[in-house]
């Protein structure tokens, strides 16, 4: 396990990405998604999230849209800012927003159902589609699916700030993507690459000999009755939609990403209420089977197919992060709750993983428990893996909290769950578990199906 897996909080890319543990190679298969209680154990707390964006419309710290859904009911939605700051139009709870990546889970969720109507397989080889791209004979559709395919990110390479706002058409996409070399072999490990989800576009649109716009419509917006979905083009104000916004000393206009770049890797235009109930679909199986339910959320390494998974204070959710110019997005589901979150934005500074804890904690109302302060004194230290010795974790202690520090910029304050059990929540990978034993002087830490014993040094 790398030390710098901890510092995935803290990133966010054009297109947003995900971080894998490179040392260990896991496939977990999801077992959440068959729960059948439909009575709500929970009340939203909705005045304190008022409150919340209250606090964020006044500070001008973000511009954008909440939704919150249990059993397919929105419980609670809320927009601030302005859709349009020139002409001061202000943001509702129509304000449509670029979602970027969440658009994989649309992208990923339209290939299964390619699978289930006999248009493609998963194990079958790109060759016939791309023959120019490297290795295209060794990579299969799952592997472009769950990011195992080696092919190169386009949108990490210096020359996509050059030419993102200009129109390409699938063929000049392909011919990009085709020109980088391999970065490893197919399914020996995984990697973000938005590269994979363009071409999983163009396969789409050519097993049903339709475009990517027309599908997402007639498979999903249109069945799921989301009119506030679509693949998106020119954005256009008048229209409900937003455009996107950076902060310095004050609010500017963000670059407009042409779509045809992009494709399915993130051209999706929604509401956070349409993407609260498209997850609900999809979980329910309102869209695709529930043999392809788990393939979509067996998680190779870190990545599922078109989503990744999380742990919130031990509650297992999918979804996917979103970033395209300067609208951001985040979308999670919690199965055995039957809740689902999406924040879409316009304008965020750095302010959605606060929103997205806040809105968490008033609906599931936890309460945190406190360790003892003789407790933490004995915690802290550095704790030494005992089949790698370079791979260490340091913990600090202020008064009743446990700190994690994460080389010299970053300390995380560690949630405390008893009996020596302390949690690391992260947005964008799967949360870190510690556990310690005073009289063994070690510490046990489990991050997804990842385990290891550290000594205290």
């Amino acid at each position: 396990m790398k030390k710098q897996l901890l510092l995935v909080v803290f990133i966010t890319t054009l297109l947003s990405s995900c971080s894998e543990n490179k040392n260990k190679e896991v496939i977990t298969q999801n077992t959440s998604t068959q729960n059948t209680n439909t009575k709500n154990e929970y009340t939203l707390n909705s005045s304190k999230l008022d409150s919340l964006f209250e606090v964020l419309d006044k500070n001008g710290e973000f511009m954008g849209s909440i939704a919150l859904s249990y059993d397919g009911k929105i419980i609670y939605t809320n927009a601030i800012g302005f859709a349009d700051i020139e002409t001061q139009k202000k943001a509702t709870k129509n304000t449509k927003y670029r979602i970027g990546s969440i658009s994989k889970m649309f992208t990923a969720t339209l290939v299964l159902k390619a699978v289930e109507e006999d248009k493609i397989k998963l194990e079958q080889t790109i060759e016939t589609y791309f023959p120019k791209v490297k290795n295209a004979n060794k990579i299969t559709i799952e592997n472009l699916l769950n990011h195992r395919s080696g092919i190169f990110n386009f949108t990490n390479d210096e020359a996509f700030i050059t030419y993102l706002t200009e129109y390409k058409t699938p063929e000049e996409m392909v011919e990009i993507i085709s020109n980088f070399k391999s970065d490893f072999e197919p399914n020996t490990k995984g990697d973000y690459s938005n590269s994979n989800y363009v071409l999983l576009s163009i396969i789409l649109e050519k097993v049903y000999d339709s475009s990517l716009k027309d599908l997402i419509t007639e498979k999903i917006s249109v069945p799921l009755h989301l009119k506030n979905t679509y693949y998106g083009a020119k954005i256009n104000v008048a229209d409900n939609e937003s455009n996107s916004y950076k902060l310095s000393t004050e609010w500017t206009q963000g670059p407009e990403v042409d779509m045809s770049i992009p494709m399915g890797a993130g051209a999706i235009v929604s509401t956070s209420s349409d993407v609260t109930t498209f997850m609900e679909a999809l979980f329910s199986g309102k869209i695709i089977s529930a043999q392809s339910i788990e393939l979509m959320t067996t998680i190779k390494g870190t990545y599922g197919m078109g989503l990744s998974r999380y742990s919130i204070n031990d509650r297992e959710s999918f979804g996917h992060s979103g970033s395209l110019g300067g609208f951001k997005s985040l979308a999670m589901y919690f199965p055995n709750e039957k809740l689902g979150i999406a924040i879409t934005s316009n304008g965020d500074a750095n302010k959605k993983q606060e929103i997205l804890s806040e809105a968490l904690s008033y609906y599931f109302n936890d309460s945190f428990l406190e360790a003892l302060e003789e407790d933490l004194k004995k915690y802290a230290g550095a704790y030494t893996s005992v089949k790698d010795k370079a791979d260490n974790f340091t913990f600090t202690h202020e008064k009743n909290a446990l700190i994690l520090e994460i080389g010299e910029e970053y300390r995380e304050t560690l949630i405390y769950k008893g009996d020596h059990k302390f949690l690391f929540e992260q947005v964008y990978a799967e949360s870190f578990t510690f556990i310690f034993s005073l009289a063994k002087e070690e510490l046990w830490v489990k991050q997804g199906d990842y385990e290891a014993i550290y000594k205290k040094e």
